[in-house]
């Protein structure tokens, strides 16, 4: 958080900087290209001398948009204003049609009379215009390394009118050297070409500023996005990924489908993962992340997602579903919290059956088996199915291997043989590989010393300080 506080001050004073000499240099070649359109009659430098007044025009709005774009979010602005850069840069464009037609206009004008401008080309107006070509390329440079630096809209375009600048000024240059040798044409078909250049100019800066304007996501942004979200959770299903900037900051909207039974910490874990992702891909982007259950056909599953939205639920298992005289039955245990009382658990367990029935009508009748959560000072709880002797083997294989007494352990009889699920602690202070070997230790211990059990699934936790 401090460090996007910070950034908006870091990135303000070098852009205004760069504004500010831009207005000053917009000035310097104002004057120069207008003295020397007054002193020699040339159309193309009067023409080169309101395109840089365009530029003059734009590098203020550009001064004034970095003030505004870099003030942080509002409530009339919740998204900030970084689109003022974007408005500046759309009333540069503005001006620059208006200047192109201008210029178009008086240069057929010339064009229509033969040529009879009278147009001095003598050497001083070679050695003003070699003075402009060193500006123009000189604010150029500088500023497209601005705006790549900063990534700055507003700045980006002031590079690019500079660059036109200079190629309008190498046009006027030629079109003196052909009135210097006798073709008088030569200075308005230059102003015609800075005028092309001109709309060309403009033309861009409209398209590429009312795209960002009207929330079109830059090209590559939401493909950025969307490999961010793949490298944290492959094989995301992803239902909605909408992308824009403001500025120079990329605003991240998506909707992800979890497992419809995922705990809510679980879901939460997913959505901090894909947001770092995200921030990783793409720096200081504002990522919002709406988690939707993915829909779930198998009968046990619907009916745990049932289940788990019906009040204080913490757990579901052992869900069985029987047919009694064709009609359809459903069984299930659900964990509520230790201290629930009676009256509170039967309430819920109606809700839970109400909750089934509702979501899977052709279910004839539930039946909720209630278990309390394991109280932090449980050592071991036994499902229903379980197996002692099974349970006092497991007991004895963690003593073996110094693991100590499970949390919770439980043991369950299915067709396919004994599964067992056990929690242990192990240090909080323990790598996650080193962990994960432990965990993969017990279950090979486990399946090798008892060959009844099928499978055993192992859930590590931080062992508790004391």
């Amino acid at each position: 958080m401090s460090a996007e506080g910070a950034q908006p001050g870091d990135r303000s004073s070098p852009l205004r900087r760069s504004a500010a000499v831009s207005i000053a240099a917009a000035c310097f070649l104002v004057a120069l290209k207008l003295v020397g359109g007054i002193f020699s009659g040339s159309l193309g430098l009067y023409a080169e001398a309101a395109h840089s007044g365009t530029d003059l025009v734009a590098a203020i709005l550009t001064f004034y948009a970095l003030g505004v774009s870099v003030r942080p979010p509002d409530r009339e602005h919740p998204y900030g204003h970084g689109k003022a850069e974007h408005l500046a840069a759309l009333g540069e464009a503005s001006f620059l049609v208006v200047v192109s037609g201008v210029i178009s206009f008086e240069a057929i004008n010339r064009l229509a009379d033969g040529g009879s401008h009278q147009i001095d080309t003598a050497w001083w107006v070679f050695a003003l215009l070699a003075v402009v070509l060193a500006v123009d390329l000189s604010r150029a440079v500088i500023s497209h390394r601005t705006a790549e630096h900063f990534e700055s809209a507003a700045i980006a375009s002031n590079a690019l009118h500079f660059a036109s600048d200079f190629a309008g000024t190498l046009a006027v240059i030629t079109g003196l050297v052909c009135v210097s040798l006798g073709f008088p044409a030569g200075d308005s078909i230059a102003a015609l070409l800075v005028a092309v250049l001109v709309i060309v100019a403009a033309v861009r800066l409209i398209r590429r500023n009312v795209n960002v304007l009207m929330d079109s996501a830059p090209a590559g942004l939401e493909e950025a996005a969307r490999r961010a979200v793949q490298a944290a959770e492959p094989g995301a299903e992803i239902r909605r990924l909408r992308a824009r900037q403001v500025g120079d900051r990329p605003f991240i909207d998506l909707v992800l489908a979890v497992e419809g039974d995922a705990g809510l910490q679980q879901a939460h874990v997913v959505a901090d993962r894909v947001e770092a992702s995200i921030d990783r891909e793409l720096p200081g982007a504002d990522v919002t992340v709406h988690l939707e259950p993915r829909a779930v056909g198998d009968l046990r599953e619907r009916a745990t997602v049932a289940a788990m939205a019906a009040g204080p639920v913490r757990e579901v298992h052992n869900v069985r579903t029987v047919s009694v005289d064709g009609r359809t039955e459903l069984s299930l245990h659900v964990k509520l919290p230790a201290g629930e009382t009676l009256e509170g658990a039967h309430e819920t367990a109606d809700a839970v059956e109400s909750a089934i029935l509702a979501a899977m009508p052709e279910l004839s009748a539930v039946h909720v088996h209630l278990e309390p959560l394991a109280r932090e000072d449980s050592v071991v709880a036994v499902g229903e199915d379980s197996d002692g002797e099974t349970a006092a083997a497991v007991r004895r294989v963690l003593d073996g291997l110094g693991v100590g007494i499970p949390t919770e352990l439980r043991i369950h009889r299915e067709p396919r043989g004994t599964v067992a699920f056990l929690t242990v602690a192990l240090p909080g202070d323990l790598a996650l590989a080193d962990a994960h070997e432990r965990a993969s230790e017990i279950e090979r211990q486990i399946r090798a010393q008892l060959p009844g059990v099928a499978e055993v699934v192992v859930h590590t936790e931080p062992a508790r300080p004391g």
